[in-house]
């Protein structure tokens, strides 16, 4: 076995690998850049070579510097993880002649499958369904039209050596396929270095289900069920689930031999995922092989019991798989939420900074319930602008779809992050909503279920009834702290009342509190009495409460008058009142927000990439603007209504801050 392996790459997938290494004894050496200078995964490595500047083209993905990197530590053996040099052939060609190990698959089956131009011709001549499309490359946006019309709308554009949602966009129409063409060539050539683009069918209302292989070098391949990856926005996965809610026995079993003959086929060593679309039906087609470890690996990892970074690292040995396909179990359910760096309420565009807080769930492996949460950051650390923004991957497992699904219901609400904006309330959003847990989703979800974007939770009912009682109870406990305070005046005594008032949501609940030493009975005006239990002390930013014998998990912060709660995807303002205090409030004037409706403002820390108009120009609603890049994402803002441009306050190079007004209309 390896003595020392080097991870060439960074984030919460290097501290991944990290983990597995320690645990069988292998020494692990990081590389990092300027801006990963304090990372987590240096730390946690037994040794950590600087590599270069903060951008992945002057650093991570350059060969030389990442073999140099080799060469000093004396590494046998090198994990590429996901992205950067993963699937790049002449790393593995690199590694070769230096005579170390590439801890994935063979030279010739990164070119075969890594490439999705390749990949599609090689399916299609060993007889896979595929996607009708267009694999050679293509020239400029001239001829991406004309391909576009031959294949018919709508089209998807991607990078031919893309992943992770970069360099890909869905076009209806000609002038969409001139923008998105010119704009996942940038990403694709700043990501990974290569701008080749091909443009093949969208079919509509698809599921995204992929296959997780392993195979050795001694002729062994067995297949370790799928993963639904279908709750996606812009192309990149945020929710995937093992197994799919949708797939039998037999389609499952097709599709695994399917990917299985595809892998031996070009001579696939070590882990790899072949990815389909399957339409309502359960016919399947495929997309692209990824020849390397997937970000969701953990689901299949929980379902199965397997550690594939192990599996990898023993293949690069020239070990035989230790079991067969028949040894392979399918086990309960999981489920993996991608924690971004990224403002929910902006239309998920980035958010960098410094993450002031950062306190995820409790990692358990009990009887019935599994939390794991894969990261590569800390509270104190800082989310960078120079790389994918995922902060977490947080995982539940539990014996059925439900289990999981509430395990992670509560997991979310757990899970304390400030500083940056975050889609935390996003993630438990979709927990709770009704076609997700009825398994009845597609790759379309997120765009018909939110067409408007993210605007927060509407709470039921009987959801703020909850936590209008925790509320009250908690605003108890802190008022009988404030009675205390030393150095009153004199023969003045504060009482701590029973009535109260709280108002959260646009409702309005007038409350009586009767406290005991184990808790508190909240009776409503309507007669309905709600018990609430706890330990939570004023400070305490997670209240962890029982309500009428069920778990509320809140985060709680303090505002004038009461707390900001937030729960299940709900950002509220909940205020705490005496009746008199309430009545005065009712009569209190609306503060409304300022007028930006003139104003382009910046909806993100970025680099300006181009300004599309001119003063005086006369734009239209949907009109391309300005292109703004942030973390590796080209974002064209678009005239949200008619308008003649009056002043342009940005030109491209520059960098601006969120909210920086970019221009100025009439």
């Amino acid at each position: 076995m390896f003595d020392k392996i080097l991870i060439a790459n960074r984030g919460e997938i290097a501290c991944r690998v990290i983990k597995t290494a320690r645990r069988m004894g292998i020494k692990t050496v990081a590389i990092y850049s300027d801006a990963d200078r304090k990372a987590l995964h240096v730390s946690m490595a037994d040794e950590a070579i600087h590599i270069g500047p903060p951008p992945a083209n002057q650093s991570y993905i350059v060969i030389d510097k990442v073999m140099e990197a080799i060469r000093a530590s004396g590494a046998q053996a090198v994990h590429p993880g996901y992205g950067f040099l993963s699937e790049n052939s002449k790393f593995a060609e690199a590694l070769s002649a230096e005579g170390v190990a590439f801890v994935g698959p063979p030279v010739g089956a990164i070119e075969k499958m890594g490439d999705k131009i390749t990949s599609k011709k090689i399916a299609a001549e060993a007889g896979v369904s595929t996607v009708p499309g267009y694999m050679g490359e293509i020239a400029d946006g001239d001829e991406a039209v004309k391909i576009s019309g031959e294949i018919g709308y709508p089209v998807m554009i991607k990078a031919s050596a893309g992943g992770g949602g970069k360099g890909m966009r869905i076009a209806w129409k000609e002038d969409e396929v001139r923008e998105g063409f010119q704009s996942s060539k940038n990403e694709a050539a700043n990501s990974f270095g290569d701008d080749r683009i091909f443009i093949e069918k969208f079919v509509t209302q698809p599921r995204h289900i992929e296959i997780q292989v392993l195979a050795d070098a001694h002729g062994n391949c067995i297949y370790l069920g799928e993963r639904e990856c279908s709750i996606q926005r812009r192309n990149q996965k945020v929710i995937e689930e093992a197994p799919s809610p949708f797939l039998d026995p037999e389609t499952r079993k097709a599709m695994g031999e399917q990917a299985c003959a595809l892998a031996q086929a070009v001579g696939y060593t070590s882990a790899g995922t072949v990815e389909f679309i399957v339409d309502g039906d359960r016919n399947f087609y495929f997309l692209e092989m990824n020849t390397r470890l997937q970000v969701e690996h953990p689901v299949t990892e929980l379902i199965t019991g397997v550690d594939l970074v192990e599996q990898m690292i023993r293949v690069a040995n020239g070990e035989p798989l230790s079991i067969t396909q028949d040894d392979v179990k399918l086990n309960g359910w999981a489920m993996e939420s991608r924690l971004y760096a990224e403002d929910p309420y902006r239309g998920f565009l980035p958010s960098i900074g410094r993450l002031t807080r950062y306190r995820p769930p409790a990692e358990v492996a009990v009887e019935g319930a599994v939390v794991r949460n894969d990261t590569g950051v800390y509270e104190g650390g800082e989310i960078s602008m120079y790389y994918d923004p995922m902060i977490a991957k947080l995982c539940t497992w539990g014996p059925t779809r439900a289990a999981a699904i509430e395990g992670m219901r509560n997991a979310l609400d757990s899970f304390e992050v400030e500083g940056i904006g975050h889609n935390l309330p996003f993630l438990s959003a979709v927990m709770d909503h009704p076609k997700f847990t009825s398994g009845d989703i597609t790759t379309a979800f997120i765009a018909e279920e939110y067409p408007e974007g993210f605007e927060g939770v509407a709470l039921p009912e009987g959801s703020l009834r909850r936590i209008a009682a925790a509320c009250a109870a908690m605003n108890r406990v802190a008022e009988i702290r404030r009675a205390r305070v030393s150095g009153t005046l004199d023969n003045h005594e504060r009482r701590v009342g029973e009535d109260w008032n709280v108002a959260l949501q646009g409702m309005d609940y007038d409350v009586q509190i009767a406290a005991d030493p184990t808790g508190a009975s909240v009776t409503f005006a309507d007669g309905a009495v709600l018990r609430v239990a706890g330990d939570w002390t004023p400070g305490d930013q997670l209240a962890t409460m029982t309500v009428d014998g069920t778990p509320l998990v809140l985060k709680v912060g303090k505002i004038s008058g009461g707390f900001r709660i937030r729960s299940r995807g709900a950002d509220l303002k909940v205020h705490v009142r005496s009746p008199r205090q309430a009545e005065l409030a009712r009569l209190m004037p609306e503060k409304l927000p300022p007028d930006t409706s003139k104003l382009l403002l910046c909806p993100m820390p970025g680099l300006i990439v181009k300004v599309n108009v001119e003063v005086g120009d006369e734009v239209q609603d949907g009109q391309a603007l300005c292109t703004v890049e942030a973390m590796k994402m080209e974002n064209i803002l678009r005239a949200e209504r008619k308008g003649v441009v009056s002043k342009i306050n940005a030109a491209a190079g520059d960098s601006l801050a969120v909210d920086d007004v970019i221009m100025e209309f009439e």
